[in-house]
């Protein structure tokens, strides 16, 4: 790698807080990779959390790597020269292991692109046992790791509290072990997950079944951490290159108890979990003596015991907050005035379903009027900026239920007009709209994602609809992206080996037929409630409840 890049990387650590240096002599060596490019890497608190992790360790030396951007990676493939890590800028391929931290499915696409600028063989029976250990944790990892799984000696299947420490001390204690005694060894340590002890057999397109070698469980558990108040997550690493610069990110809680029936957050991360209110204060506070914004961390913030009051004493303090989500039906005047006093100017609701029958499919446990009341709330606090996020093409959708969602944006829209009258200042709606795309460890894992057409042909709807709509603007996920996610998602360890020619080739299409797979019959076929799904590797204590919740949106 030129001296440019390295000044680069050496820049970058000049203008961080909270970057750990240390000497090599006789440590553990772990990278620690975020398959994305760096300023979304840093954004991600639980990929600080597990940095912090590793490196609470005296005997683990833990530094980072990210996936470069256009004009590094071109440099690195003209160059031959493998990647380096950011901290000491050493090649990825002389560390004992290589850590992935994979929150986002669609990331598995940039696996064995960083692998090939280390110059590691993508494949884990590729590799010698001189090579580094390639493992990988995260949120899509304990969703489903198929999609990966040939190219992985390890993954971890859970939150990291738990699972580092034992991984840790795994390692230790197999350091002068042979590869192959090490992965038997770690099939034995709850939450790990050695995808070479796993046979799949495959009928058609599905999976006709899944088993187990000697030693290793038939199905792997996922581990989590019991008390939020002992891991106290918090921003650990500090950069102006990042989506909440000046911002001291802080977890309150895990998981979501509201249980909508699309989203894996509220399944994958059960039991829901709250940090408690004097943690978080106390947490908060000292946080304030260095950095001026608070941004409240979790999937249910709005749901957090005593959010409002937490509020008010950051805001009391002199700070300024900021919280990730807000519940429709549990907005709170106070709440709503300390955003304000904190320059907030616009703020987020998810109303999810295009119409209410929608909503109550999903188990949103939300009406009309109370989306309605929310935004008058907001806009009587001079919030006159909404961003409302919806799914489209959620099973047994019409056309009916667009009409539902253009008439009940209409009437926020006029909300917001009549008020802005009144202070002569334009309010804007912007809408977010998504494709849905089932996810697993959800009651509608089970289901197919609507064709290609029938999203096309919605999606230009609601493009003509909102254009006569004065004030408000339509933002959409690419479809193409949907059904890549959809497809990574739910996709099966076949998916390994275009996953990785799509490294080598940029062409995604081409990776896909060259491996026999379509990727729009794949996403859009139906699964039944009694198939073996690719990641019935992971134990799912909850199936029954799952199958019961999926019969009851379609009753």
């Amino acid at each position: 790698m030129s001296w440019k890049t390295i000044e680069k990387y050496r820049r970058i650590l000049a203008a961080e807080q909270g970057a750990v240096v240390k000497g090599w002599g006789g440590k553990l060596t772990v990278c620690l990779i975020y398959p994305n490019h760096y300023r979304t890497g840093m954004s991600n608190l639980g990929f600080q959390a597990v940095y912090a992790l590793f490196n609470e360790n005296s005997d683990v030396v833990c530094e980072r790597a990210f996936l470069p951007e256009k004009d590094e990676l071109a440099e690195l493939n003209a160059s031959r020269k493998p990647l380096l890590s950011l901290e000491s800028q050493k090649p990825l391929n002389e560390f004992d292991v290589l850590a992935f931290s994979v929150s986002f499915e669609t990331d598995y696409l940039n696996i064995p692109v960083i692998l090939a600028l280390a110059r590691i063989p993508a494949c884990s029976s590729d590799r010698s046992s001189s090579e580094p250990l390639v493992i990988a944790g995260g949120a899509a990892i304990f969703l489903n790791p198929e999609p990966v799984a040939d190219l992985l000696d390890l993954a971890c299947i859970g939150e990291g509290e738990p699972l580092v420490p034992a991984l840790l001390e795994l390692l230790k204690a197999t350091a002068n072990a042979e590869r192959q005694q090490l992965l038997h060894q770690a099939a034995t340590v709850p939450g790990i997950y050695v995808p070479a002890f796993y046979r799949v057999e495959y009928n058609g397109p599905a999976v006709a079944s899944i088993s187990s070698s000697t030693g290793a469980p038939e199905c792997v558990q996922r581990v989590w951490s019991a008390n939020l108040d002992n891991a106290q997550v918090g921003s650990r690493l500090f950069s102006p290159d990042t989506e909440f610069s000046g911002m001291y990110l802080l977890e309150v809680s895990r998981g979501c108890p509201r249980g909508c029936r699309f989203c894996a957050a509220g399944f994958i991360y059960e039991p829901y979990r709250q940090r408690s209110l004097e943690s978080v204060r106390a947490q908060a506070l000292i946080a304030l003596e260095q950095h001026r914004k608070v941004g409240l961390v979790g999937a249910a913030v709005g749901d957090f015991t005593g959010v409002g009051e937490l509020c008010r004493d950051i805001r009391d303090a002199g700070g300024n907050v900021s919280v990730a989500s807000l519940r429709i039906d549990s907005l709170e005047d106070n709440l709503i005035k300390v955003l304000v006093e904190s320059g907030h100017k616009t703020v987020s609701l998810a109303p999810e379903g295009a119409s209410q029958r929608m909503r109550d499919l999903v188990r949103k446990g939300i009406n009309s009027d109370q989306i309605l009341e929310a935004c008058r709330l907001l806009i009587s606090h001079d919030i006159l900026n909404l961003k409302l996020y919806f799914i489209v093409g959620l099973p047994t959708e019409t056309m009916a239920d667009l009409e539902e969602m253009v008439s009940l944006v209409e009437r926020i829209r006029q909300l917001v007009t009549e008020t802005a009258k009144g202070n002569k200042r334009l309010g804007q709606i912007t809408l977010s709209i998504n494709p849905f795309v089932p996810k697993p460890f959800t009651p509608f894992q089970w289901c197919a994602m609507a064709p290609v057409r029938e999203l096309e042909a919605k999606a230009s709807f609601l493009r003509k609809a909102f254009a006569k709509v004065p004030n408000v603007r339509m933002q959409m996920e690419g479809i193409k992206d949907s059904l890549t996610q959809a497809l990574v998602s739910r996709g099966d360890r076949r998916l390994s080996v275009a996953i990785v020619r799509y490294a080598e080739t940029g062409n995604w299409r081409k990776a896909l037929k060259e491996a026999g797979l379509d990727m729009e019959q794949l996403v859009t076929r139906q699964a039944g409630l009694d198939e073996v799904l690719p990641w019935d590797v992971i134990c799912c204590k909850n199936r029954k409840k799952l199958a019961m919740e999926y019969r009851k949106a379609f009753e």
